[in-house]
């Protein structure tokens, strides 16, 4: 292996939107993700209905859909 080419790896701390933290090991400094194993659907089970910026209503204006 060469000497001096290799980036140096560090144990980081990894937060979520939801608030969960945990450590991993990274070649950045900190780390943060939007969603993890806590939050996601398919790990918990639970399913987030989030009508994000009205996507909906604009689908069923632009279609006239009622």
């Amino acid at each position: 292996m060469k000497q001096g080419i290799h980036p140096e790896y560090n144990r980081v701390k990894v937060t979520c939107a939801c608030g969960n933290e945990f450590e991993t090991g990274s070649v950045k400094e900190n780390l943060r993700v939007e969603i993890c194993s806590e939050c996601h659907p398919f790990y918990t089970g639970r399913q987030k209905f989030a009508d994000a910026g009205g996507r909906v209503d604009r689908f069923k204006k632009k279609y006239n859909l009622k």
